[in-house]
């Protein structure tokens, strides 16, 4: 999928060719008014991630979270601190928040995940939330096929408005995460919700949970119902940096990672900012991308961008607006 720009922008090696609008016809103007704006950086700072935050943050208001991974203790990859303290920080009235998992692991129960949050050094500079520490709450999904609603961390309603920010990279189940893993599995609750969405029996026997296309159409649908929750209140933004085929919940055992860094997308759209950061990661040269490319495929990740598309989730159609 290739967009119209406004001027030619050179992103991981690769040349997108952009078309003046004063040159397109009718139709073409038309189609391009309906794209959502992604807005990128190559500056991988604090102050790059400000940049964006800025050209998407005008509906950000009352009490904020801002959706994090805190990740397995130690993880490598996990996004540098000083970056989330320098979003937090100019957030007013902000909270980093996330929820408990469904997998046994250092982040299973509130009393271990809290041990984790401080060897990962998150409570060193934020308060930090995990939602489903008092109780769950269920949110409707709107025009969902498989859940009329999904259990969520009982906190998420004592929010006004919500940023995503996302550590874009591969994932054992996802194929990759993105904004829409981060908040459909890490904004539903860790004994219901994740259950629901991973269609899991059972926590022991890790083999039996859902994978494929259905997986991913349960976590596109989990994912809208809190989209639709905070809209319009909520924005998504993706760190493609480090990117190892491993979600940060596999700790210090993840891949190293093989793609460059690449740099951060905003966006208001959470299927637009998915699809750029898709579309930033096949435009690598195929050794960088190659292993990133087999674990998404593999998986059939590229069914979370169809079927966002189908359910009204979001645009895949976007114009990527460079940030200096």
């Amino acid at each position: 999928m290739r967009n119209l720009f406004l001027k030619t922008l050179t992103v991981a090696g690769s040349l997108f060719t952009l078309i003046p609008t004063s040159n397109a016809d009718d139709g073409e103007i038309q189609k391009n008014a309906q794209k959502s704006k992604v807005y990128f950086t190559r500056d991988l700072s604090p102050e790059g991630l400000l940049k964006v935050y800025k050209k998407v943050n005008d509906g950000i208001q009352g009490k904020v979270a801002i959706k994090i991974h805190t990740g397995e203790p130690k993880g490598p990859n996990i996004l540098p601190l000083d970056m989330v303290k320098t979003l937090y920080e100019a957030v007013p009235n902000s909270t980093l928040v996330e929820t408990n998992t469904l997998y046994k692991g250092k982040r299973y129960t509130t009393e271990d995940h809290r041990q984790t949050i401080h060897i990962n050094g998150w409570d060193t500079f934020a308060k930090v939330d995990i939602m489903d520490e008092e109780g769950t709450v269920n949110l409707p999904v709107k025009g969902g096929k498989h859940f009329k609603e999904v259990s969520m961390g009982g906190h998420i309603v004592n929010y006004d408005s919500m940023i995503v920010l996302t550590h874009f990279k591969g994932h054992a189940m996802g194929g990759y995460g993105g904004s829409i893993k981060n908040i459909a599995i890490g904004c539903a609750d860790g004994r219901i919700g994740k259950k629901q969405v991973h269609d899991a029996p059972d926590n022991e026997h890790y083999d039996k949970w859902l994978m494929g296309a259905k997986f991913m159409e349960n976590m596109v649908e989990s994912a809208k119902a809190t989209v639709d929750h905070f809209a319009p209140h909520i924005v998504y933004i993706n760190v493609l940096r480090r990117m190892s085929v491993d979600c940060d919940c596999a700790g210090d055992s993840a891949e190293e990672p093989k793609a460059r860094d690449i740099g951060i997308l905003a966006s208001k759209d959470i299927l637009a900012v998915d699809q750029a950061s898709i579309d930033m990661v096949y435009d690598l040269p195929e050794d960088e991308a190659h292993d990133l490319k087999e674990r998404i495929e593999s998986r059939e990740g590229l069914h979370q961008l169809e079927y966002g598309d189908e359910i009204g989730i979001g645009t895949r159609e976007y114009e990527l607006v460079e940030v200096k």
